[in-house]
């Protein structure tokens, strides 16, 4: 039965006749205030009973889909699930057990609707012909809003479309192989930095996901602010540092994430919780220094003769963003565009320092492409050509991506009744598109889905790279979504790891520094590893 306003005011009617005349017959000796609770407590129990039993499983237009039932609790459903490690890896788990067309129904807290999308015609759907049917739910922008600001990826409808159309400027790919050269003298610096590290370890290990969190907010530092941030030569530089607090996987800050799920943002903030002042001071220091940051930009484009072709400069000049916009914009580009980058390097170095004979091919590719680390130091160096065409060298970057996607679960709220693969949507109904899940899919990938195998991304016949990875469909691969919300800096990202791996296992040998360790990826928003990631660094003669 549809809820309606005429059905709304017949309960209501309803309601009040019970409870002002039949009531007093029934139980004549009780108060007003006892009759109030008791009312409300029948009340109560009829709502819940709606919610967790006729609902659910007699009038839900949902309740005909295929069920993943492991692992449900009552009235809490399978909430649980957000609290699992990797984060998707629940979702995969579902994916395997639980034949389907393309979408998969499970129960969340009080029994509300839930759906996995797992086949490509269901992400067409909802990432491209009918994207606008969705959005990121309301209190999934809330908490991120926090920490991104309202850029592009808070924006929904006509003023993504308007965000979008004037930021792409700054992705074109023709500006991307201009900046490979930033790309390369970052990583270079990168390695040099880390040399100089090593040479006061003397067991030569050290925690390799903190140096790419600074080469990373370098490069985007260059390339979106026009500016050297500098923080591989300041190790306890303030802009690194808050983005750290954030982003550092930990149990706590996944309970913080959790509870915005089921609790208003007030409620928390109004508990005595230390995590709570974090954030609040984290999120300010974040404000001043983007804010600082635009202000300074602005006051040297009156001053320069030639145009500047970073992002924030693109969108100074545009004049469609306020102070304040620019301030969300960079938040924006800030956090995704170094986070993307710095997870997938860390997770690649990690997967070649397990797979020491994948390491070893992909270091002869590059050192026979590659003379010297300072080959590129011309100028007129085609460097883009160069990486670009190197097969291996892609083949790794791209099962990295395929198997550690930054972000690995997001999701999607019907914004009005609509369909997926043909499923009638109702209105509200929300939807996971779960990039970890997809990605490792055996449905689509076969059955070495979860296996580390770059060699999916050569064709046998041409030795050159290629783009499917073995898959039927580019809907496979889910890294970067697709459509108009897909990532806007997917060909940014690309060239960055591109740069970042060549330059690294160029430069070092790399093993685990606990063989045995078996490393978890953990975090709120992204993938990173938990604990860092500890490598036994050895320099090679390049």
């Amino acid at each position: 039965m549809k809820v309606t306003p005429v059905n709304a005011l017949c309960v209501s009617l309803a309601e009040a006749a019970i409870f002002i005349y039949v009531l007093p017959m029934t139980i004549p000796h009780t108060t007003l205030s006892g009759a109030l609770t008791l009312f409300s407590g029948i009340n109560f129990c009829i709502f819940l009973f709606y919610k967790l039993i006729i609902y659910p499983f007699f009038l839900s237009p949902l309740r005909h889909l295929p069920k993943a039932n492991r692992g449900f609790i009552p009235i809490l459903g399978r909430v649980m699930i957000m609290f699992e490690r990797p984060p998707g890896g629940a979702h995969l788990r579902m994916i395997k057990e639980t034949p389907n067309e393309g979408i998969i129904h499970f129960r969340g807290f009080l029994h509300e609707d839930r759906l996995i999308l797992t086949s490509p015609a269901a992400f067409a759907d909802v990432l491209v012909h009918k994207s606008y049917d969705f959005e990121k739910p309301a209190w999934v922008r809330m908490f991120l809003e926090q920490f991104l600001g309202h850029g592009l990826l808070m924006a929904e409808g006509a003023e993504h479309k308007h965000q979008r159309k004037q930021i792409m400027p700054a992705f074109h790919f023709r500006h991307i192989k201009e900046l490979y050269p930033v790309f390369w003298s970052k990583s270079v610096e990168l390695c040099e930095v880390v040399r100089a590290e090593l040479w006061d370890q003397p067991n030569k290990v050290l925690e390799v996901n903190h140096f790419s969190t600074q080469v990373t907010m370098d490069i985007i530092g260059l390339a979106g602010l026009g500016r050297d941030i500098g923080s591989l030569r300041v190790s306890d530089d303030e802009l690194v540092k808050n983005y750290e607090e954030i982003l550092e996987p930990t149990a706590e800050k996944g309970i913080y994430f959790v509870l915005h799920l089921i609790v208003p943002p007030w409620v928390i903030k109004a508990l005595p919780w230390k995590l709570n002042e974090r954030v609040r001071i984290t999120t300010s220091n974040l404000k001043r220094i983007c804010t600082e940051f635009v202000q300074e930009k602005k006051a040297k484009l009156k001053l320069e003769s030639e145009e500047s072709v970073d992002i924030l400069s693109i969108m100074i000049r545009s004049n469609n963003f306020s102070d304040e916009g620019l301030v969300d914009q960079l938040l924006t580009f800030l956090a995704a565009g170094h986070e993307t980058t710095s997870s997938a390097f860390t997770w690649a170095t990690h997967l070649l320092a397990i797979n020491p004979a994948i390491q070893k091919r992909l270091r002869e590719e590059i050192h026979a492409a590659i003379p010297s680390p300072k080959a590129f130091s011309d100028q007129r160096s085609d460097i883009a050509g160069i990486l670009e065409s190197l097969p291996y060298l892609n083949a790794v970057c791209n099962e990295t991506l395929r198997l550690y996607p930054t972000i690995p679960i997001t999701s999607r709220v019907a914004l009005r009744d609509t369909s997926i693969a043909g499923t009638f949507i109702p209105k509200g109904a929300l939807s996971f598109i779960v990039p970890w899940a997809t990605n490792r899919d055996p449905n689509l990938w076969g059955s070495d889905a979860e296996v580390f195998r770059p060699e999916r991304w050569i064709d046998v016949e041409t030795a050159r790279a290629n783009y499917m990875g073995g898959a039927d469909s580019n809907y496979s691969f889910l890294t970067f979504l697709h459509g108009p919300r897909s990532c806007i800096g997917e060909r940014f990202a690309r060239a960055e790891l591109r740069a970042l791996v060549a330059a690294f296992v160029g430069n070092f040998e790399m093993e685990m520094a606990d063989t045995k360790e078996k490393v978890l990826p953990g975090g709120t928003i992204t993938s990173k590893p938990i604990g860092g990631m500890k490598l036994r660094l050895k320099e090679v003669k390049w």
